[in-house]
């Protein structure tokens, strides 16, 4: 009896199989599953429903940090926009202040232009180009633009940004442009010194932050700090656009030419928006004519009629009678003739009255009586 009381008595906690068991049941099923994932499509439908499941529980767990980035980005934003306002209103001050300074400055520049009448006024024509690739090779400094040879763009056409000069145009597509930078190893541009004209060449290193301004003279008066323009010398790019600042003057005394290193003021590295500058292609004989052309339209304009009259210099002046030789004399020379007026500049008007005689026609009229006395 007590022996099958005992058999009836079950064990409180059932003992399953060992732990190594089940580690190896559950490798081989995993295995199984990444085989049946990676083979076939059965398992794709079961992976959305659980990523969908699981897509919840993600927006719950990253509840709390979404509520404190926003209620601080509230407060963050508006002292940002704050001051990024006050900001902009003092640039915006400053920029319209340089652009009335630059209107005085381009009126002056043309009222000097027009007193020297060197050439006709003609103002460089710009356009927009952007940056749409990079010369993935590194020992060579190119970019690709977006304008091309049906937008008008030549060979060698200088490009800038907003803070210089960049390079040339070296290479046209129709759609497209290949750009040469100017820290390029075979790119080289003639600049000067803004503050005292100095001239030089300077080359690229192949370093996109630095120029090298090649044989200046070690007593050149060239310093850090000094802004390089562009001469225009080398009838490529125009004059008085910024190409670099002097970082670094060094001077060996047993070197005929000083080392100046320069740093571009283009963005080399990080302009998108580039300008492509159009200059005035005409030949020198051409600009002359068109300056001649400009200068008679002014003077007909301002004394129609007598454009002639208006130039300086042009004042008709008839010579005086002189007085009549004595008998057995030579006629007497005037030491000093009056000018004679050019036809084109003498008015057809009836013959002037006799006007007298210059003081140095007279004396020399006088001479030859006191020879007869």
């Amino acid at each position: 009896m007590v022996v099958h009381e005992e058999r009836l008595i079950k064990p409180l906690f059932a003992k399953g199989p060992s732990l190594g068991v089940r580690l190896l049941v559950l490798v081989v099923l995993s295995i199984t599953l990444m085989v049946v994932d990676a083979r076939f499509t059965l398992l794709k439908p079961v992976r959305s429903q659980m990523g969908l499941v699981l897509m919840e529980s993600y927006h719950i767990t990253d509840l709390p940090q979404s509520l404190w980035q926003g209620v601080a980005s509230q407060f963050g934003s508006r002292t940002e926009l704050i001051a990024e306002n006050e900001k902009l209103k003092t640039e915006a001050l400053l920029m319209q202040g340089r652009v009335q300074k630059l209107a005085a400055l381009t009126e002056q520049n043309v009222r000097l232009r027009e007193l020297l009448n060197s050439s006709a006024l003609v103002n460089e024509k710009v356009e927009v180009a952007e940056l749409i690739g990079v010369d993935p090779n590194p020992f060579t400094h190119r970019i690709l633009i977006n304008k091309g040879e049906r937008d008008g763009v030549v060979l060698g056409q200088p490009v800038l940004d907003a803070r210089g000069l960049m390079g040339q145009v070296v290479e046209l597509m129709p759609y497209t442009a290949r750009v040469l930078l100017l820290t390029d190893t075979t790119h080289s541009i003639p600049v000067q010194v803004n503050r005292n004209g100095l001239r030089a060449i300077a080359s690229g290193t192949g370093n996109p932050e630095r120029l090298e301004l090649r044989h200046v003279a070690d007593t050149a008066d060239i310093k850090e700090g000094d802004l390089l323009v562009s001469s225009g010398l080398g009838q490529r790019f125009p004059a008085g656009y910024p190409v670099a600042t002097v970082k670094e003057v060094i001077h060996d005394s047993g070197q005929p030419f000083a080392i100046v290193r320069a740093v571009p003021t283009a963005a080399l590295n990080r302009s998108r928006y580039l300008l492509l500058v159009f200059t005035d292609s005409r030949t020198p004989e051409q600009r002359a004519t068109d300056a001649a052309m400009a200068q008679e339209a002014a003077d007909r304009q301002g004394l129609p009629g007598n454009a002639e009259a208006a130039q300086p210099g042009a004042t008709t002046v008839t010579p005086a009678p002189a007085p009549a030789p004595a008998p057995g004399t030579a006629p007497a020379t005037p030491a000093n003739p009056a000018p004679v007026a050019s036809p084109a500049a003498v008015p057809a008007a009836p013959a002037p009255a006799p006007a007298p005689a210059p003081a140095a026609a007279s004396g020399a009229a006088a001479t030859p009586s006191r020879e007869r006395h």
